[in-house]
């Protein structure tokens, strides 16, 4: 093994040229977040491929080395997993992006495939210290959160009432309709596992600078503490809006209204502070009324429009239209530029919802929507 023939994932490219790696300390590391380490694949399950260090898939093969860090997994329509307290036998990848763990439950859908398995070869090393590297540490700090600052920008929040319902299709498409209507406009994914296809997504659809969690090193954010989590979505914004100076910021968070992280920043009133406007996306139309339903009750707020993977059947759409007045928008309606319409402000104070609903039979006419 040489370092030429290891493998690296994206999350991997803050570090340097000077590493070593220790196969000493692999019964005596109690890895976190973070920590660095080279594995050899043994057997490919889910994952065939990682996100290499420039975007794209780099195709792994039993006794291939690969360089990823340890991270903690939510994701409901996949694997649930985390960090383990010492050395195991057999190591799991959970995320290509770059996050190895331990496996502790799995959609039915990837049992027949299960995880691509890894063996540990040894942690990535400072030669001079010889402490284990961390891909958060070598981003650098994160800049503490001020509820207080100014920002002259509005900030969009793109929910979902769970994985898969449409989030970064709707932060996507919405940033495209923002742009068309002459507006400049910023993302940032917040919460999540590494994988910077979303954000690579809200790019070309007209974004003017994206970002994600894994910027600051982060490979993923399930099982952070709030205060980390605001600290990072400070990080964030002063990355995603350095001399861009957009009009709004989408900011998406992952995974469904009631997973751990993301309830928890809708209920801090501190960050909440800091957000005008919610875009909810669901799968179907009971779940974007009871979505609904939640954030008026747990949080005080309504969305100022609906969209997501429901907006593909027009029965769906007719009936979540039955029970709300919110306008309901799906990918044609979303990157039209009359969708500036819905994030306007009155009397000089910014709007979060209650604008009248786009016409049914337009919603119905849309021809584009989502995959």
């Amino acid at each position: 093994m040489t370092e030429q023939t290891i493998k690296k994932s994206i999350i991997c490219r803050n570090l340097g040229d000077e590493f070593e790696i220790n196969s000493q300390i692999n019964r005596l590391h109690k890895p976190k977040a973070g920590d660095l380490a080279v594995f050899q694949v043994r057997e490919i399950g889910k994952h065939p491929s990682i996100q290499g260090l420039n975007g794209n898939n780099t195709y792994i093969f039993p006794e291939d080395y690969i360089m990823m860090p340890f991270g903690h997994r939510y994701a409901t329509e996949q694997f649930e997993g985390y960090i383990p307290s010492g050395y195991c036998e057999e190591y799991h990848i959970l995320g290509k992006g770059g996050a190895v763990g331990i496996i502790a439950s799995m959609h039915a859908k990837m049992e027949l495939k299960g995880p691509t398995t890894l063996g540990l070869v040894g942690y990535v090393t400072d030669p001079q210290s010889g402490e284990v590297l961390n891909t958060k540490k070598l981003a650098g700090e994160l800049k503490p959160f001020d509820a207080e600052a100014t920002r002259p920008y509005e900030v969009i929040l793109s929910l979902g009432t769970g994985m898969d319902s449409g989030k970064t299709t709707t932060a996507a498409f919405l940033s495209r309709g923002l742009m068309r209507a002459g507006k400049k406009v910023s993302y940032i994914k917040l919460t999540g596992t590494v994988f910077t296809k979303d954000r690579s997504l809200v790019r070309d659809c007209g974004a003017a600078s994206v970002t994600d969690f894994s910027a600051a090193g982060f490979p993923s954010t399930y099982l952070c503490e709030l205060s980390e989590l605001r600290d990072l979505y400070e990080t964030l914004l002063a990355k995603v809006t350095e001399g861009v100076n957009p009009d709004y910021v989408v900011v998406e968070i992952a995974d469904g209204l009631l997973q751990r992280e993301t309830s928890m920043l809708l209920q801090d009133s501190a960050f909440m502070s800091t957000v005008q406007h919610i875009a909810l996306s669901s799968m179907d139309s009971m779940g974007i009324l009871h979505g609904i339903e939640w954030l008026e009750k747990k949080i005080q707020r309504t969305p100022c429009l609906l969209s997501g993977l429901f907006t593909a059947s027009p029965l769906l759409i007719k009936e979540a239209a039955a029970h709300t007045d919110l306008p309901i928008l799906n990918l044609e309606g979303l990157a039209d530029a009359s969708v500036r319409e819905h994030f306007v402000t009155i009397n000089g104070k910014k709007h979060n919802g209650h604008l009248p609903k786009i016409g049914l039979g337009a919603a119905l006419k849309r021809k584009v929507s989502f995959l």
